[in-house]
């Protein structure tokens, strides 16, 4: 079998994760998108980008460096697939480091609400350091559960080039509070290591 990794262009990734990632949404603003294939079949993406943004403000100050100095896993999206995520992951940083050399940390969250507790980032030996700040959840009118992403206070929202779509009006819902998400860290700079493993926690294990 074999396995290639490329950089990918948005509608590839768009593509990837409206299939096979449980968000069906590709983040908005600067990401670095890198394809995964099998074969020769394209089997999806790993996506680094900014994330929340307060995730990465959070960091920097914490372990004395620039926001732009730190990134998020963002989407890890993909088919059914033979190689091990976190080798795809692992290759997916050595691009990373290639493509922007002056990121120095990157921190991804395993969400316990969709029954993750992030083996991929313990089998890659990323640094978990606890249930880092939630997602905020609200429940429509029907009982549904919505993220925070999906209620504005107009009812309308901006979209993939510039389109406008209908999503929730927050008078319409009721908020039920956050969920917090598993935080894991990777230093790719390796003099940041002793001072992230500072905050090493015990691994989650997966839900029975």
């Amino acid at each position: 079998m074999s396995l290639r990794l490329d950089f990918v262009a948005a509608s590839a990734a768009r593509f990837a994760v409206e299939r096979w990632h449980y968000s069906r949404t590709l983040p908005t603003g600067k990401l670095v998108r890198i394809g995964v294939w099998e074969d020769d079949t394209f089997r999806g993406v790993v996506v680094f980008g900014s994330g929340s943004g307060m995730g990465l403000m959070r960091l920097s100050k914490r372990y004395g460096i620039s926001n732009l100095e730190c990134c998020e896993l963002v989407r890890v999206a993909l088919r059914s697939h033979k190689t091990p995520v976190s080798r795809i992951v692992a290759i997916a940083i050595k691009m990373l480091r290639v493509a922007c050399p002056g990121i120095r940390l990157i921190l991804s969250f395993a969400d316990p609400s969709r029954g993750h507790h992030g083996g991929i980032y313990q089998a890659g030996n990323w640094v978990y350091t606890g249930l880092g700040f939630g997602t905020k959840v609200y429940r429509t009118k029907s009982g549904k559960e919505v993220l925070s992403r999906t209620v504005t206070g107009s009812g309308f929202a901006k979209i993939y080039g510039g389109k406008v779509a209908r999503v929730y009006k927050i008078a319409d819902v009721t908020y039920l509070g956050e969920r917090p998400k598993h935080r894991y860290l990777f230093p790719i700079d390796r003099s940041l290591l002793s001072k992230v493993a500072a905050d090493r926690k015990p691994h989650p294990k997966r839900p029975s």
